[in-house]
C-alpha cells in the first residue's frame, strides 16, 4: 500500500546527502525544477529560507553575510539563484567556520551557469538529483545496492525473474519521475495540462532564472526537437534545421538546458585501444513525461514506431540507471559507444573507476538472444580483465546467460 500523500517517501540520494553534511559545511543539490530537492533537504534542515519569496530575498541582498549569521543550523537556502551573491556569503562562512552540515543550497540551476557567481569550489560539494527511479516509486526501499551495483558485486545471484513487459515500460515511461506525477493518482488530462504547464515555464521563466535571455517560442521548438531525437545522436545541423535556429543558438540552448537539468549530454567513451570511435554525445530529456510532452507523441505513437519506441525504452532505462549512479559511493560516469559506420554500437557504458566497465543494451523486445548481445561479445574481447560484465536489458521477464560475464536481464530488474 502507498504512503499517504503528506509521509516523506526516501530517495536514493538521501544517504549521500546525509553523508555530505557529516563531513562538508556546504552541499550544493541541483537538480530540475520540481524534482524534489526542497522536500529532501528540508528533512535534515533546522531553518528554511526561500529565496524566490520577496522579502526573504531582500534580507539577503541587503547583507547575506548577516543574513547567514542570525540563521539556524543547518540552514536550507531554497532557489539561491534568486540571490546568487549569496554563493559568495556561504564561502565565507565556512572559510570561517569549517564545522560540517552548516549550510544546503538548493535550486534548479547549476551554479556554473554563470562563472562569475561561482565561489564555491573546495567549500561546497555538489549532489546531483535527479527524476524520480521507477525504485523509488515502486518499492520506496532505497537502503540496499542498486542494479548495477549488485551485478558488479554478486553477478546474477541477487537478480530475479521480472514482470510487467512492453505495455508496463512505455506506461511508465510516459507518467515518467516527478513527483508529482509519480506519487499521485492523475488523469491523462490532469497529467497533461502539468506537463505542458512545467514546458510553458521552462521557456519562459526558468531560462530567464540562469541570467540569459532567450527567444520562448526558439527554446521550444529545440526542446521539441530534441524529444523527437531522444536517446539519439542527431547531426546538429539536423537540429538546427528542425528547430529553425543557427550553430550559435543551439551550443547556448544546450548550456541552459544542461544547467536547469532537462538535457543530459551523454558523453562518448574513449579509448586508445579501440579505433574510430564517434565523438559525439547521445542526447536525453532528463524526463521521458517531459520528453513526449514536448514532441506531442503518446502511446499510439510509441507503438506504431519501432525506432521511435526503442529510443523512448532507452531513455525510460538511463534515467534509471542515471539515478542510481548518482547514489553510488564510487560515483560511476555514464558514457556510450559507437564506432565509426556503426559496426559496433552499445547503448551505456558504465565507467565504474578502476579502468574497469560495464556495458549496457536495451531492447524493446521479450526474448533477446547472441545477437542481440554481440556488441558486448565484442567489447570483452577488446578489453580482456577490464570488462567487468554486459547485460541485455529488456522487456520480457527472464534472466539468462548469454556468455562469460554477459546476461540477458529484465527491465523490471531494476526495481522489482
Amino acid at each position: 500500500m502507498s504512503p499517504p500523500d503528506h509521509a516523506y517517501r526516501h530517495r536514493l540520494v538521501d544517504g549521500v546527502l546525509d553523508d555530505a553534511m557529516q563531513a562538508f559545511g556546504a552541499v550544493m543539490v541541483t537538480g530540475p525544477r520540481a524534482v524534489g530537492k526542497t522536500t529532501s533537504a528540508a528533512r535534515v534542515a533546522v531553518q528554511v529560507d526561500r529565496l524566490d519569496v520577496p522579502d526573504v530575498a531582500a534580507v539577503y541582498r541587503a547583507d547575506p553575510d548577516a543574513a547567514l549569521r542570525r540563521a539556524g543550523r543547518p540552514l536550507l537556502i531554497d532557489e539561491w539563484q534568486h540571490v546568487p551573491e549569496v554563493l559568495g556569503a556561504v564561502k565565507r562562512a565556512v572559510d570561517t567556520d569549517r564545522t560540517p552540515g552548516q549550510f544546503i543550497l538548493t535550486g534548479s540551476v547549476s551554479a556554473e551557469t554563470d562563472i562569475s557567481t561561482w565561489a564555491g569550489t573546495g567549500r561546497v560539494v555538489r549532489i546531483d538529483m535527479w527524476p524520480l527511479t521507477e525504485r523509488e516509486v515502486e518499492t520506496g526501499d532505497v537502503s540496499g545496492p542498486g542494479l548495477i551495483e549488485r551485478l558488479t558485486s554478486t553477478w546474477l545471484d541477487d537478480v530475479t525473474p521480472g514482470d510487467g513487459g512492453i505495455d508496463d515500460a512505455v506506461a511508465r515511461a510516459l507518467r515518467g519521475g516527478f513527483p508529482e506525477l509519480a506519487y499521485r493518482q492523475r488523469t491523462a488530462r490532469q497529467r497533461s495540462l502539468w506537463l505542458s504547464s512545467y514546458l510553458d515555464d521552462l521557456v519562459t521563466h526558468d531560462v530567464a532564472s540562469t541570467g540569459t535571455a532567450r527567444d520562448p517560442e526558439r527554446l521550444r521548438r529545440y526542446v521539441a526537437a530534441l524529444a523527437e531525437h531522444l536517446a539519439g545522436q542527431p547531426a546538429d545541423a539536423t537540429l538546427w534545421r528542425d528547430a529553425d535556429i543557427n550553430a550559435r543558438t543551439t551550443a547556448g540552448y544546450d548550456r541552459v538546458l544542461v544547467a536547469l537539468g532537462l538535457l543530459d549530454l551523454v558523453t562518448p567513451w574513449n579509448t586508445s585501444r579501440i579505433k574510430r570511435l564517434t565523438k559525439g554525445p547521445k542526447r536525453y530529456l532528463t524526463d521521458t513525461a517531459i520528453a513526449a510532452a514536448a514532441a506531442r507523441i503518446g502511446e499510439r505513437d510509441l507503438f506504431s514506431d519501432p525506432d521511435l519506441l526503442g529510443r523512448w525504452i532507452d531513455a525510460f532505462v538511463t534515467m534509471q540507471i542515471r539515478g542510481e549512479l548518482a547514489a553510488m559511493p564510487t560515483r560511476p560516469r555514464l558514457h556510450h559507444l559507437r564506432v565509426e559506420g556503426g559496426r559496433h554500437e552499445i547503448d551505456l557504458v558504465v565507467d565504474l573507476g578502476g579502468r574497469r566497465l560495464f556495458g549496457i543494451e536495451i531492447k524493446a523486445g521479450g526474448a533477446p538472444g547472441l545477437d542481440d548481445a554481440r556488441h558486448l561479445l565484442w567489447l570483452r574481447d577488446e578489453l580482456g580483465e577490464r570488462f567487468a560484465g554486459g547485460i541485455v536489458l529488456h522487456t520480457g521477464a527472464g534472466v539468462a546467460e548469454l556468455g562469460d560475464r554477459i546476461a540477458a536481464v529484465p527491465i523490471s530488474a531494476a526495481w522489482s
